[in-house]
């Protein structure tokens, strides 16, 4: 395990950047985001979590696919891709866990070569949380805060003046070589406050509100759980603004379009959401015609169906979509919900 000391980071950007697109947690206009470095750049890495997950460098809002050119009639065909290497540093261990959760989607057969060229030009560095917020319940699904998920190249824990610095994966260790010179040992008791970081971590865990939100108390079967009248009461709150999706670290559908320039154009995918009227739009029309079964789809993908493809919930207990739903539907309530009173806190 390494160190470095905090006046040092402002040494480490502009190293990292000469050969990665460099993201760190960025306050722009008092929000704090995910964002590329610039030198000058307010970088932040004492607030809990982002606004928004770094979801959008891995898996992007929109990506082109193919470009095509007409001339006379010859039609010119070029395949997109062939993104930089970049480097996310700071992102947080339920996010680590969401990304964890996009790779089974996209790197399962048949693999997703824009999204697989993308991790592989990737490196995540995770920082552990110090605080835990009352929004958070990451720990109901078997994440722990004070430790960086598998999926992390190099794990980091904020001991005040440094940042203590471990290699997870054979990227984490050249990129380690790479900035030895700015990097120094971890002394014994340095080790010992990690352990007593941790352990403090553990101890603020059993004091949130939502500590004891169990996902595995949810009663029934698919069937029963899809028939159940509580479908009926939650959805009539929704907004269909589709906030939750959009914030949400593991929500992960889109829809490809094209955009015709006459003579060019190209063919490009981008985010949509299932809590929109024309999300899956066939030529017969969209088949969840009604708001309850855009509410349904949801939280049944989240919960039930992912589960039964993946062995892992859809949901990393982020808290975002506690903190930005406007009508207060978010997951929380819908476990709740669905556990019955052993999910009551």
């Amino acid at each position: 395990m390494k160190k470095i000391a905090k006046d040092r980071l402002s040494l480490l950007w502009p190293r990292i950047a000469l050969n990665y697109q460099l993201f760190l947690p960025i306050a722009e206009e008092k929000v704090v985001n995910f964002s590329r470095w610039e030198e000058g750049a307010e970088v932040d890495l004492a607030t809990l979590k982002t606004a928004n997950s770094p979801k959008d460098i891995i898996f992007p809002q929109t990506e082109t696919y193919l470009n095509f050119k007409q001339e006379g009639k010859r039609l010119e065909l070029e395949m997109a891709g062939g993104r930089k290497d970049y480097l996310v540093f700071g992102v947080s261990p339920c996010d680590v866990a969401s990304i964890n959760l996009l790779d089974k989607v996209f790197l399962d057969e048949p693999v997703d070569q824009f999204y697989q060229e993308g991790r592989q030009k990737g490196v995540i560095i995770a920082r552990a949380c110090l605080n835990p917020a009352e929004t958070c319940f990451c720990s109901s699904f078997k994440i722990n805060p004070a430790l960086a998920p598998a999926g992390a190249d190099i794990a980091t824990w904020d001991l005040g003046d440094s940042l203590l610095w471990e290699a997870q994966s054979e990227k984490g260790k050249e990129l380690t070589a790479d900035f030895d010179d700015l990097l120094e040992e971890v002394s014994r008791e340095e080790q010992e406050r990690l352990e007593q970081v941790k352990t403090g971590i553990a101890d603020q865990l059993k004091d949130l509100p939502l500590v004891n939100l169990d996902p595995d108390l949810i009663e029934g079967g698919l069937n029963e759980i899809f028939a159940s009248e509580i479908w009926e009461h939650l959805y009539r709150r929704c907004l269909g603004c589709a906030m939750c999706t959009y914030v949400c670290p593991t929500c992960h559908c889109y829809d490809l379009k094209d955009y015709d320039g006459n003579k060019c154009g190209e063919r490009f995918r981008c985010w949509d959401s299932c809590m929109f009227s024309d999300f899956t739009m066939m030529a017969h029309g969209n088949p969840r015609t009604t708001q309850k079964e855009r509410v349904r789809q949801r939280f049944m993908h989240k919960l039930v169906y992912y589960p039964n493809n993946y062995q892992a919930y859809a949901c990393v207990g982020c808290g975002r979509c506690t903190e930005k739903c406007p009508v207060s539907l978010d997951m929380v309530k819908v476990i709740k919900k669905l556990g019955g009173e052993r999910n009551e806190l």
